[in-house]
This record gives structure tokens, C-alpha cells and sequence, in this order.
């Protein structure tokens, strides 16, 4: 279905999907000033885009705003809860839990923007390139100062994680969070731009090494960096979850299951095997066979130290759930609160929990986590929706990368937080969007 254009919409597309280029590059927007630059530019992004709705007669009538108004509502019911908790004084932190809404109220906004912005076919597309862009600049910068030795993020040298690809954040789990979005956005663009013919293999050459060939090695250099942040879960996540929903896509679809399954072997055997061999992929699995989650003792001596203590951080923040278990501490209090019931193994200081489910619990209480729950789950069901759609090779592929990105970034969220990143965070909910906008958009040409 096709609406009509509205003034100022080409140039807040361009501004929409600078925001999503920028958010990155200021060390994550973790920063107060980069999350200050990010409310008012969505907030002013959302002033003009209602601006150009009055003028233009109005908000039009769009199949994807209809899908996406339940994952508005929780987002928003969401928002709501941690409102309350700021206005009624629930919260440990009041200064945190404010910055917290003016974030969450961000995600919303962007998340209506991008639903009402990208319903064609043509910006749909551009909007899953210009995050394929994003990513594979973050993944060449992580790797080239890695490799040069220089170790700078953006304008300042690197303090820690020396000899681990990080781009623009200063923690590699953070880049392995964002490259994990941003390869799934690849993939799936790879997968819907796949044409419809029967297999061949000629055409799957053309596919890999043809006139795809750019994004094809945008994929390549997503995947070194990925392994060169020698995050563990990082890469379990996005691997288990691409094994995953590429099993379920490649069952599904029978017609093209021999070309499809050719297709995802090639970017887990040729990425990672191969390619990723020369990059750092022995270190990753040294890291993972060498976790040790407690002390090895031989007679009563302790001869191992454990090297990974964020298990004993999850054990302690328990009680802080049976606190207030429906309203939680606040949002963002987690700093503020978790310093009562450490015991003497936590050494490091723990502005977070490292397992975003407990965070957010601890945090927002099942009153605030569960619309937020439900918001997520509800776009993994979009996604896996438009994939099921075989008639359609772009709507399945769209749909396949989004749910790629999204259960990976779910399953590394238990043992990090990520989601406490504004650039990833922002980057998760742009996702979720996609997986919307896979199944509804418009495939009208007249427009761009």
C-alpha cells in the first residue's frame, strides 16, 4: 500500500540513518554527553517528523504501523513503569532512573521512526546496508588498530583490552555485540537479494563472488573482527543462533533447501574455519577452554585460581531480586545497590551485572521488565514469521537475518550487558523494527 509523500521525509531519512552510523563511534554513546546528543537529536528528529505528518495530512494508514503498534504499546508501557518509578520516589537512584527514561523514551521514538519511515522495499534495503556500512567500519577499524599495534578507539588510546578488536567501544563484548546485529543485517540482506531461480552452481559462484561480492566481503571482515574481539560468548551466541534459525530456514524452504544450506555452510566454514584461522581464532578457543568459573584445588591447596567471576556477581545480585522482586530498585540503580551484598571474591568494582536479565529485573522489577520481555519476544515472532513466508525470498530473508540478530544478542545478554550500551541497545531496537518491516512493507516502486 502506498502513501503519499510527506514534507521532509527524504532528509529524515538520511538524519535517521546517521543516527544509527554515529551512535557507535563516542565510545558506545556511553558517555553522558554522547546520551544527551542522542535524546535531542531523536527528539528533534521526532519534532520534524510530526511537523511533516500535519502537513501532510496527517499519519497515513501503513500495514507495518498496524503490526508495530503492540510493540509500540510495551515499549511505551515500559517507559510508563519507569516513569512511575522516578515520579513516586521507588527509586534508589532518581538521577539514573530519569537518564534511564529519557533513553528508554529514545527507543521508542526510533523505533516509531524507523516504522514509519522505512515501509518500502527500496529503504528497507537501504536501511539494512547503511547498518552493514556501520558494522564493517567498526569491524576495520577494530581490526586494523589491532593489528597495527596503534590501539586508539576513535581520538583517545585504548587504556585496556590491548590486543582485542573493540572499534569504537571500550569493551570487546560491546563490539561483539554490535557486530553481531550488524552481520545478522548482512546476512539477511544476502539472503534476500538471492534470486529465485533453481540451484545452480553457477549461480551460487555469482551469489558469493559476483556483482554481491561487496557485501559478500563486508561479511568477511564483519566475521575477522567478531573473532578478533576474542569475546567468548559473543561468538558462541552469534554462531549457535545462525545454526539455529539457519536450520529452521533451510527446512522450511525445500524448493531452494540444497542452494540455502550451500549459502550458510559457506559463511561458517569459509568465514570461520578458513578466513578467521590467520585472525586470531586459536586465541578464542584458547580463552574458552581455559575458563574457569571456580578455584581448582588438589589437596587442599588451591593450585588454579578461577579467571571468571561474573557467575559469583549473578549468585550475589539475587537478593537484590527478592528485594523488590514487582517494583524493582529503579532503572539504572544497579551501581548504587549491588555494593551491600558482594562477598570477598568480588575484588572489581560492578557498575553492572553483566547478565541483562537479572539487571533489568533487579532493576525495573517484573512491573518494567515484562512488557519489555514481551516487546523483544514479540519481534523474534515477526521475524520467524516473515522468514516462514517462502512465496516471498525477500521478506524470508529479511526475516532471517533479524532473527539472527536478535536471539544472538538475547543469548549473549546472559552473560553481559550490552543492553546497557546506548549504541547497541538503540542498534537492538532498530532490529526489531527490521523484523516488523520484514513481513508489512511496501513493495511500491513508484517511490523511493
Amino acid at each position: 500500500m502506498s502513501h503519499s509523500a510527506t514534507p521532509f521525509e527524504r532528509p529524515l531519512i538520511a538524519a535517521t540513518l546517521f543516527l544509527l552510523v554515529w551512535l557507535p563511534l563516542p565510545l558506545g554513546s556511553n558517555r553522558d554527553w554522547a546520551v544527551g546528543l542522542m535524546v535531542l537529536f531523536t527528539g528533534g528528529l521526532t519534532a520534524l517528523w510530526a511537523v511533516s505528518r500535519i502537513r501532510g495530512g496527517g499519519l497515513a494508514e501503513h500495514r507495518s504501523l498496524k503490526a508495530a503498534w503492540p510493540l509500540l504499546a510495551l515499549l511505551a508501557l515500559g517507559q510508563g513503569w519507569v516513569a512511575v518509578q522516578w515520579l513516586a520516589g521507588l527509586s534508589v537512584d532518581v538521577g539514573s532512573t530519569f537518564q534511564y527514561l529519557m533513553l528508554g523514551i529514545t527507543y521508542t521514538l526510533l523505533f516509531g521512526l524507523i516504522i514509519t519511515l522505512f515501509t518500502s522495499r527500496k529503504r528497507l534495503t537501504l536501511l539494512l546496508a547503511t547498518l552493514v556500512v556501520s558494522g564493517t567500519l567498526q569491524a576495520f577499524w577494530g581490526a586494523f588498530m589491532t593489528l597495527s599495534g596503534v590501539e586508539w578507539l576513535l581520538m583517545t588510546p585504548k587504556t585496556s583490552y590491548q590486543g582485542n578488536a573493540t572499534g569504537t567501544f571500550v569493551n570487546r563484548n560491546h563490539l561483539a555485540g554490535y557486530l553481531e546485529l550488524t552481520l545478522a543485517c548482512g546476512i539477511g540482506l544476502l539472503m534476500a537479494l538471492r534470486d529465485g531461480r533453481p540451484f545452480s552452481w553457477t549461480g551460487l559462484l555469482e551469489l558469493l563472488m559476483g556483482p554481491k561480492a561487496r557485501l559478500r566481503l563486508a561479511l568477511v571482515i564483519m566475521v575477522i573482527a567478531l573473532v578478533m574481539t576474542h569475546s567468548r560468548m559473543g561468538n558462541a551466541a552469534f554462531f549457535a543462533s545462525l545454526l539455529i534459525v539457519g536450520g529452521i530456514f533451510v527446512v522450511l524452504d525445500k524448493q531452494n533447501r540444497l542452494r540455502n544450506g550451500l549459502i550458510l555452510a559457506s559463511l561458517i566454514l569459509i568465514d570461520l574455519l578458513v578466513i578467521s584461522q590467520y585472525f586470531g581464532l586459536e586465541r578464542l578457543k584458547d580463552r574458552l577452554v581455559n575458563t574457569r568459573l571456580n578455584d581448582v584445588v588438589v589437596d587442599g591447596e588451591v593450585v588454579q585460581q578461577a579467571n571468571e567471576v561474573r557467575d559469583n556477581v549473578f549468585g550475589y545480585a539475587i537478593p537484590l531480586l527478592k528485594e523488590k522482586p514487582l517494583v524493582g530498585q529503579g532503572a539504572g540503580s544497579f551501581e548504587a545497590v549491588y555494593p551491600k551484598y558482594p562477598g570477598e571474591d568480588i575484588r572489581l568494582h560492578f557498575d553492572h551485572a553483566h547478565n541483562d536479565f537479572i539487571q533489568f529485573v533487579v532493576e525495573f522489577g517484573l512491573l518494567g521488565t515484562l512488557p519489555l520481555a514481551a516487546f523483544l519476544l514479540l519481534a523474534l515472532f515477526h521475524a520467524l514469521r516473515a522468514l516462514w513466508q517462502q512465496e516471498s525470498i525477500y521478506r524470508s530473508g529479511v526475516g532471517f537475518g533479524a532473527a539472527v540478530g536478535i536471539l544472538s544478542l538475547l543469548i549473549h545478554s546472559s552473560t553481559d550487558f550490552n543492553l546497557q550500551i546506548p549504541a547497541n541497545a538503540a542498534t537492538l531496537v532498530a532490529v526489531c523494527a527490521i523484523a516488523v518491516l520484514a513481513g508489512s512493507h511496501s513493495k511500491d516502486r513508484r517511490r523511493a
